[in-house]
């Protein structure tokens, strides 16, 4: 009788260039210097739901790899023209190495998602977001988000990348949060938004954070500070919607993904996809050379 050795899970993705390392590397599947960015472009939207005093503008930079899409947000206006032009008929290869940090992460989703879409097979559990006015749907979207969070124990939660109808939620719930945005500003109810995210860490007990980090930067503090200390981190993404599931069990505790047509783009019904939390399993996403899963 022969005994079989048991497989040993891979290793936890521990940064972003880890797990570009590894995609390049073809760790994940298809090589990327074999797959081609067809299409890139921008989404660019300003918007104050009624019964808001504040208002927002977001940009978004996506590329289209076979059918998926795959997105990163910058700031408005910060993109150029010629960058677009760089994304456009690119290998993923090519962009994983591109000097800006928004066309990697972009890239890096494409094909994620190309070859890890968002299905059950992958450890996604779909979660409804009806129709109707943006506002509606924004809360909507928010319960999806902020109640990922544990039900209790909390006392204070960072909130990284201000969204007011998030905020709205965790006042529901009457649990306490810290606003913090690199732009600054205030609340829809006049609290400051506090600009410093490190010097928060340790003042809260649980992490909310927008994909928007991956982006910019500031996801690998969040990401150490969860790892050492065991408090949750839940992030909310439509950038690095893809990207960000293969850091579960790894700091991030778990996800609200939302790929591309994001809920503020059509007033139908849609769909986010939560990872993570009490329900759901991370295994799926510690096998990087498991197989290949599409709709």
């Amino acid at each position: 009788m022969i005994t079989l050795a048991p497989t040993l899970p891979e290793p936890s993705v521990r940064s972003v260039d880890d797990l570009l390392g590894r995609v390049r590397a073809g760790a994940y599947g298809p090589d990327p210097a074999g797959q081609r960015v067809a299409l890139a472009f921008t989404t660019v939207q300003a918007v104050r739901h009624e019964g808001r005093s504040v208002g927002y503008r977001n940009e978004v930079l996506s590329l289209r790899l076979d059918a998926a899409v795959g997105s990163c947000a910058v700031e408005p206006g910060a993109l150029s023209a010629a960058a677009l032009d760089d994304c456009a008929g690119s290998t993923v290869a090519d962009l994983l190495d591109h000097p800006l940090l928004p066309v990697r992460i972009a890239a890096l989703d494409a094909y994620l998602m190309h070859v890890r879409p968002h299905t059950p097979e992958n450890g996604a559990r779909p979660y409804p977001i009806p129709g109707g006015g943006t506002l509606h749907r924004s809360r909507a979207r928010a319960r999806a988000v902020a109640d990922l969070l544990p039900e209790t124990g909390l006392e204070r939660v960072l909130v990284v990348g201000v969204v007011n109808s998030l905020l709205e939620r965790l006042r529901e719930r009457g649990t306490a949060y810290a606003p913090c945005d690199l732009k600054g500003g205030a609340t829809e109810w006049g609290e400051p938004v506090l600009t410093d995210t490190l010097a928060e860490l340790e003042r809260c007990d649980a992490i909310l954070a927008s994909g928007m980090t991956l982006g910019n930067g500031t996801f690998q503090p969040l990401l150490d500070h969860a790892a050492a200390t065991g408090k949750p981190l839940v992030m909310f993404a439509q950038t690095g919607s893809a990207v960000l599931p293969h850091f579960l069990g790894a700091g991030v505790s778990a996800v609200s993904a939302e790929p591309y047509p994001f809920f503020w783009l059509d007033g139908g019904p849609g769909l986010v996809h939560r990872y993570g939390g009490s329900r759901l399993s991370h295994a799926y996403f510690r096998h990087p050379r498991a197989p290949l899963r599409h709709p």
